[in-house]
């Protein structure tokens, strides 16, 4: 998939400033590190996240892509349409405040309105279409297809857009990329830069949340669709799946007493065992809707026996795989937690991002569901660790619940899920450690870590006691008495160290940690977080004992022994 920008707004300044109380210093976030904050909310918000103390909530960054995306449209193109023809064609229904072209089975557009009444517009003057050989269901959608108005060009080309990619460059094109890079710390930016969401990438997922909540208002016209996980989490990466979650706690009259009045809406009460049947039957039928009714939506299937019960589907006109669930809030505060974590210092994602990358290049983590860890663990790891820094980088989750006010209080079923929202009330150390010190220092924590005794615990910020039998044990931050890598065994979590041992001795020697070519316009030989990168030969580990004994692995001794046969033969 690909895409091609155009937008009409002024871009924001490359420099975002955040400041935090008690830390006497403004934190400068550069666009490329802090990639959430910029690309993924769009730049006509930059002066409304100022007006807190320069950070701005997720409940207000969910608020502002939704009211986007109430703007926008989705539309079906020719492949050869003409930009300059088709915003023509399409302002005559209102001022075009943002637009964007990209290629998800075929060629699509997202226009976004500066008026809601430009969409009503476009709608009085869209039909619905009539197939002699199909019965046409009559549901309006804001997916929309523009054919055969002249609009395309004699050629296959649009008029010098620049594309952008909508999923992550191949492992190698991203290993040549990072050795051409002058030292670890710009590395990882720039793997950063290239794998996290895109502004418009963001704003399409917006949108289709938008459009399916379209489909279930029929049955809950005050209901809303959000995105949650890695979508909005600020750590989310290219291609990555969209959950949805559908709020229904917004309806007005839903948690009101009995009204002076004495009037109330008259509907059927359905006996129900549990709020998960309730759950169940809301997903079974929108998922119905939506198998039956919803544009581009093919392969659902309804899930609803799983612990959390969900309908899963392809959006074939955005290219996303969808999720969505309808009682999921440990899930959403999760998602709150994490983006909190990654506003407060630019270095949490970036290393994230990092890690995460380091993990699936070596199969540590995999999109299939197995013993693998989780991407979720990997964060949680990486933040427990960020803890332990000394001074901590960030503060632990009691503390932040310890700074929470009464406007912040949330119990989840049972569930203490309470921190703070207000970003003045938290107060950072100084901590002036780079990412390649941390990054380092990361891989050494785990490869030392006792994992056969104690429990990692984000909550506290330091190790206990295990309180279960199972190779990695990390507590959920809010459901503490459940094991978020319970799935993982023994098998991945020996690789898990053997690989952090290895990644830890190769960015400390001299042959593979510093810059190996001076030319940028040539292919570089691969150092530092590159050669992390490469195939590992760290399979089978029976035990950990036997991996002490070694001092390097196979893989290590031909990765030097092929840097000097390539400094040979370019000498010769």
């Amino acid at each position: 998939m690909r895409i091609s920008v155009s937008f009409g707004a002024a871009m924001a300044s490359p420099f975002a400033v955040c400041r935090l109380k008690g830390r006497g210093i403004l934190v400068k976030c550069l666009q490329k590190v802090d990639p959430f904050l910029h690309r993924n909310i769009g730049t006509d918000v930059v002066a409304a996240r100022e007006e807190r103390h320069g950070c701005k909530s997720l409940y207000a960054v969910q608020a502002e892509g939704q009211e986007q995306a109430e703007r926008s449209v989705l539309i079906s193109c020719h492949s050869r349409t003409n930009e300059k023809k088709f915003l023509k064609y399409i302002s005559r229904h209102g001022d075009i405040k943002k637009y964007f072209f990209y290629e998800s089975y075929g060629l699509y557009a997202v226009v976004e309105f500066a008026n809601r009444e430009s969409v009503a517009s476009l709608f009085e003057g869209a039909a619905i279409p009539s197939v002699s050989h199909e019965s046409m269901v009559p549901f309006k959608s804001r997916l929309l297809s523009l054919r055969n108005i002249g609009l395309a060009d004699s050629t296959n080309q649009q008029s010098g857009q620049q594309c952008q990619p909508q999923t992550p460059i191949p492992i190698n094109e991203l290993i040549q990329r990072l050795s051409k890079e002058e030292s670890i710390d710009q590395q990882i930016t720039s793997l950063t830069d290239v794998y996290q969401l895109t502004q418009e990438n963001s704003r399409l997922r917006f949108l289709v949340c938008s459009l399916l909540k379209d489909i279930a208002a029929a049955y809950f016209p005050e209901c809303t669709i959000k995105p949650f996980g890695s979508s909005v989490n600020g750590f989310g990466k290219l291609g990555c799946d969209l959950d949805m979650f559908l709020d229904l706690d917004g309806i007005s009259g839903r948690n009101a007493s009995m009204p002076k009045s004495g009037l109330s809406l008259e509907y059927q009460m359905k006996r129900a065992s549990s709020e998960r049947a309730v759950t169940q039957s809301i997903l079974s039928v929108i998922g119905e809707c939506v198998d039956q009714f919803g544009p581009g939506c093919v392969g659902v299937q309804k899930i609803l026996n799983a612990r959390c019960p969900l309908v899963r589907f392809a959006h074939q006109p955005s290219g996303f795989q969808c999720d969505l669930t309808a009682n999921n809030r440990v899930a959403m505060k999760s998602t709150e937690l994490l983006y909190l974590y990654g506003e407060l210092d630019p270095r949490v994602r970036c290393l994230v991002f990092t890690v995460r990358c380091w993990a699936r290049a070596h199969g540590i983590t995999s999109s299939i569901p197995g013993a693998w860890i989780t991407n979720f663990s990997l964060t949680v790891m990486l933040l427990f660790f960020l803890q332990r820094r000394s001074p901590p980088i960030i503060p632990t989750l009691d503390h932040l619940r310890d700074l929470a006010g009464p406007a912040d209080k949330s119990v989840i079923e049972g569930n203490d899920c309470t921190f703070v929202s207000d970003f003045s009330k938290i107060q950072l150390q100084s901590n002036t450690e780079t990412l390649e010190q941390l990054l380092c220092e990361f891989f050494e924590f785990y490869a030392t870590f006792t994992f056969s005794r104690m429990s990692i615990n984000i909550r506290k910020g330091k190790e206990q006691n295990k309180p279960e039998v199972a190779p990695l044990h990390i507590q959920n931050p809010f459901e503490t008495s459940l094991n978020v890598s319970k799935n993982v065994n023994a098998t991945q979590l020996d690789r898990f160290v053997a690989l952090c041992q290895e990644s830890s001795w190769l960015l400390q020697q001299s042959e593979t940690n510093a810059p190996r070519g001076g030319n940028k316009e040539k292919a570089s030989k691969p150092w530092g977080l590159a050669t992390l990168l490469l195939p590992s030969q760290v399979a089978g580990i029976k035990s950990r004992k036997k991996r002490k004994r070694e001092p390097a692995s196979e893989r290590i001794k031909s990765l030097l022994e092929s840097l000097k046969n390539t400094n040979q033969q370019q000498k010769s």
